[in-house]
């Protein structure tokens, strides 16, 4: 039917290319020339979704969730994502490395601590804010936002994307996922179109995420070295990671992507041994044991809450906001874990996408907005008024806030500003061979002069 080297179906690997480009370039010109308009659009789709589908994205994800954790459990749990008798093809620690880079990274870094502290000061499952019920709750919802839940929507594609690839040989590529309903036809115009789509998805989804990194490490910059966090500062960081993420991703996967994962996460369990440490040790670790058993208590609560009942606007603000991220991303990061995954059995990939980047995430926020936490509620606090001034300033005013010397607060963040760095870099470069390999047809080893480009694309783009 298909194969990586030699594909008989896709002899016109070119279309979808032309319709991403395509695609890209129409809605850059339009937010170019037709700005006012275009921002009143966009406005007007959000306010759709979160009047009229608010509902759908909750049940969506409510759905989601349970579906792959019964196929996790349930009769195909022994089925691999690849042939019968292949193992795994990275062991578990890069396997998991390249999973929590690719799939939370930046996002995370920017948001451990300032969800928490805005959580803090009122939500709508807490009565009063700024106050040890509400840091609760907070850490509850943080939990949830970046737990269980986001992470099924990445493996339920991951699962769709492997398994036609890997047990019927179609190519690693988005309309692969469609062949029960299509069937052939996968190989023509529609599937150009939803490949086209998930290019779409991923360069967008990719440059926003980007763009918070870039803000975050100028904010790093400049708590280090005095650096005005300025548009050029900015600029400059794009430009510096985009070249080592091109280097990167021309590298291939196991000598590029698979080895900055894996300095990315010694760095992230070298920042929280420091942060525990030094900070309030035994209120993270009794924080992180509390607030797993209230976010398992309140889990279908949270899962299925609409806010139908609520005045204001914080379910789109957070929860319809995130699923909305994880969904955009999905194509992206599915079809990458998909590509780390193979071999693994149903079982070993549900458990291991669900369970282990979401403990890793449940120890960062605990320890990072732990820290921010205990600060306000027992400490000189200082942490809510820099996260209201400056999101991108909450991990860095956090470590200033550290009862140790400066030179120790400085190591950190400069540790902290390199990680931020690193997981922009590992985003980048794993989002643009996942875009190479759609738009290659599905080549597990895109040509290296097309990783390059589209490296550079979306350093640009960013």
């Amino acid at each position: 039917m298909w194969n990586e080297k030699g594909n008989s179906h896709l002899q016109q690997p070119i279309l979808p290319s032309l319709f991403s480009i395509g695609a890209i370039g129409l809605t850059l010109a339009g937010a170019l020339i037709w700005q006012s308009e275009f921002a009143y659009a966009l406005d007007y789709v959000s306010s759709y979704v979160d009047g009229l589908l608010r509902w759908w994205y909750v049940a969506l994800v409510a759905f989601l969730t349970a579906f792959v954790i019964w196929l996790g459990l349930g009769r195909y749990k022994n089925v691999r994502l690849g042939k019968d008798y292949e193992q795994p093809e990275y062991r578990l620690f890069p396997w998991l490395a390249m999973l929590f880079a690719a799939g939370t990274g930046v996002g995370l870094l920017f948001w451990s601590i300032a969800e928490p502290i805005m959580h803090f000061q009122g939500n709508p499952f807490t009565s009063e804010g700024f106050t040890p019920s509400a840091a609760s709750t907070a850490i509850q919802l943080s939990f949830f936002h970046w737990g269980l839940n986001g992470w099924a929507i990445f493996a339920l594609v991951a699962i769709a994307f492997g398994y036609f690839s890997y047990r019927h040989d179609l190519p690693l590529a988005p309309r692969s996922a469609l062949y029960p309903f299509i069937g052939e036809r996968i190989f023509g115009f529609w599937g150009h179109v939803v490949d086209a789509l998930a290019v779409f998805a991923t360069v967008f989804g990719l440059a926003t995420t980007l763009g918070l990194g870039a803000r975050q490490t100028g904010t790093g910059l400049k708590w280090l070295f005095s650096v005005e966090a300025s548009l050029w500062v900015e600029l400059s960081v794009v430009a510096v990671v985009t070249v080592i993420a091109t280097i990167s991703v021309v590298s291939g996967v196991r000598r590029g992507v698979k080895i900055l994962s894996e300095v990315n996460l010694w760095l992230t369990l070298i920042l929280l041994a420091a942060f525990m440490i030094i900070g309030p040790f035994d209120y993270m670790a009794g924080l992180l044991v509390q607030e797993i058993g209230g976010y398992l208590d309140s889990l279908l609560i949270m899962t299925f809450y609409v806010g139908a009942n609520e005045p204001g606007n914080w379910q789109s603000t957070w929860t319809v906001f995130f699923w909305g991220w994880w969904l955009a991303w999905s194509p992206f990061v599915g079809l990458f874990i998909a590509r780390i995954s193979r071999g693994r059995t149903l079982r070993e990939f549900v458990f291991g996408v669900l369970l282990l980047p979401t403990l890793v995430t449940f120890v960062w926020i605990s320890v990072m907005g732990g820290a921010a936490l205990h600060s306000e509620l027992f400490g000189g606090g200082g942490i809510v008024e820099a996260v209201n001034k400056d999101i991108a300033y909450a991990l860095f005013a956090t470590i200033e806030h550290l009862q140790t010397t400066d030179s120790i607060k400085f190591l950190m963040g400069l540790v902290a500003t390199l990680l931020i760095s690193i997981y922009f870099i590992t985003s980048a470069d794993s989002g643009a061979l996942v875009v190479n390999i759609i738009l290659s047809g599905g080549q597990l080893e895109p040509p290296k002069a097309s990783r390059a480009g589209w490296a550079i694309g979306n350093g640009v783009l960013t």
